[in-house]
C-alpha cells in the first residue's frame, strides 16, 4: 500500500507535543525503508522535525478500513543551493521527471529559489491493515 499511495498525512509532534498533521506527496523506498517527502525549509513542518525528529506517516488504503502507517525518526537535509545538487537531484527523483532538459533545469532552479528540502522518514516500525512488504 505504500509503493502504490502518493498522498498520505504525516504527523510531526509540536512543541506542546500535540501532533501536527500535513497532507503530504510522498515516495516511498522499500529496500531502504524511507519515505522521502518535498518540503520548504521555513515550512512548520520542516522546523517541528528538526527540534523533534519522531514523525508518522499514515497512508490510507482503498476502502475505509484500510491503512498503513509508517513511524520512525525524519531528518531534514539542508537547502538545495545550487541547481543540480545532491539534494536538488534527491528532489527530482521525487518527480515523475521531465522529458524536456529545459524543464529540468528550471525545476532545479525553483527549487534552490523556495528553498526546497527533502524529510527523509526512516522508518522503524510499519503497521496497518493492508501492508505490501514482509517483516
Amino acid at each position: 500500500m505504500l509503493a502504490a499511495g502518493r498522498f498520505g498525512t504525516l504527523a510531526a509532534v509540536r512543541s506542546t507535543g500535540h501532533p501536527h498533521l500535513s497532507t503530504v506527496l510522498y515516495d516511498w523506498d522499500p529496500a531502504e525503508r524511507t519515505v522521502r517527502v518535498s518540503t520548504t525549509a521555513e515550512r512548520l513542518k520542516a522546523r517541528q522535525l528538526r527540534r523533534d525528529p519522531h514523525a508518522s506517516l499514515h497512508v490510507q488504503g482503498p476502502d475505509v478500513w484500510s491503512f498503513a502507517v509508517a513511524e520512525g525518526l525524519a531528518e531534514v537535509s539542508e537547502p538545495t543551493a545550487v541547481p543540480g545538487d545532491t539534494v536538488g537531484r534527491e528532489l527530482l527523483a521525487l518527480t515523475p521527471g521531465f522529458p524536456d532538459p529545459a524543464d529540468e533545469a528550471a525545476f532545479l532552479a525553483q527549487a534552490v529559489t523556495d528553498r526546497r528540502v527533502v524529510v527523509r522518514l526512516r522508518v522503524s516500525r510499519l503497521y496497518g491493515t493492508a501492508l505490501d512488504i514482509t517483516g
